[in-house]
């Protein structure tokens, strides 16, 4: 596995670093470890030179978050595949040897290992669970994860499986398909952006699996917490920014629907009188009309560059219909006929 460079993107994480960086380096046996440093602005550098002289280290010049960060950091690291990792993980003994397996298949983009909540072992986490899969309104979801709904892990999703996106906290990606593909649109910033990527490689016949031999668990929210309005004006605006992007045939009716029921959550949002989180649905739509000539732009380039889309891991129904209305709260209870 010297053909692996783990990367673990860092901004003021030294707690994170002092806590979980000691697992990284006993459990990745012959893995490269480079910290990508996002111009922090603590002691993070200075600390792992001093305590782990045998990491590597990138700096950037900036912090042009997630996605710029690693965008930055991947243009100086020569690695036949790259393990992009959160540094709010702890990693397991063995962690990377059934996702390097796993990437050997030529028709494999990427992968995740499962992921457990570092508070609730138990429970599945939110960045990811056991493989990321899209709804037809093109809303996230995972096997042990529906919206804010977390499933115990009793070993029901432990099957390796084909997905359609896996979750940027922990993947193993090919350099060479990640370069080609021009890695992750930093207009998003963070947020989505490996969902983004995903869909685009399986839009060139690329798969992305879920291999839950591989187990981590993930602290989340550690640059911004679940419920912060920042992080939801993130998603509601990078989503837009997929559909614009992603979504094939025709795309104002599909638009026009998913602002619909964003217009639905907002309403929601003033009721319950969540004024920021409003804000962050006013502020995603606005700033959707503002690139909307360059996220069409890009449609049109990726169309040229989509051959045999393989749609593998989405779900040919409403998962908000599926949680909110008839209440279903596994993964496992989905019609399995709705899936692609």
């Amino acid at each position: 596995m010297k053909d692996i460079a783990i990367v673990i993107l860092n901004w003021n994480g030294q707690n994170y670093l002092e806590k979980f960086l000691p697992n990284v380096i006993a459990y990745s046996g012959e893995c490269r470890i480079i910290l990508a440093d996002n111009a922090s602005t603590d002691d993070s550098v200075l600390f792992v030179q001093t305590n782990f002289p045998s990491i590597e280290i990138v700096i950037n010049e900036s912090n042009g978050g997630f996605a710029k960060g690693y965008n930055d950091a991947l243009k100086k690291i020569d690695a036949k595949y790259y393990l992009l990792l959160n540094s709010d993980i702890e990693v397991t003994e063995n962690w990377v040897e059934p996702l390097y397996k796993a990437i050997q298949d030529p028709l494999v983009a990427g992968c995740q290992p499962k992921v457990l909540s570092h508070a609730s072992p138990h429970l599945f986490e939110h960045a990811g669970a056991s493989g990321g899969f899209l709804d037809r309104n093109y809303f996230p979801f995972c096997r042990g994860r529906i919206f804010e709904k977390f499933e115990e892990d009793l070993g029901q999703y432990d099957n390796e499986t084909e997905i359609f996106w896996a979750t940027g906290a922990a993947l193993l990606i090919k350099s060479e398909l990640f370069h080609k593909a021009n890695g992750f649109d930093e207009a998003f910033f963070a947020h989505m952006e490996e969902i983004d990527l995903c869909w685009r490689l399986k839009k060139q016949g690329y798969h992305f699996k879920a291999i839950p031999s591989s187990k981590i668990f993930h602290v989340g929210g550690g640059t911004l917490p679940y419920l912060s309005p920042k992080k939801s004006y993130l998603n509601f605006r990078n989503s837009l920014f997929m559909i614009v992007k992603n979504h094939e045939g025709w795309l104002l009716p599909k638009l026009f629907y998913r602002m619909v029921l964003d217009g639905v959550a907002a309403l929601r949002f003033i009721i319950r009188g969540e004024f920021k989180q409003f804000n962050s649905v006013l502020f995603a739509h606005l700033d959707l009309y503002k690139r909307f000539s360059i996220l069409l732009k890009q449609r049109k380039e990726i169309k040229l560059t989509s051959t045999n889309f393989n749609k593998t891991g989405l779900y040919n129904a409403s998962i908000l219909w599926a949680r909110y209305f008839k209440k279903i709260e596994k993964f496992s209870d989905l019609n399995k006929r709705f899936f692609s």
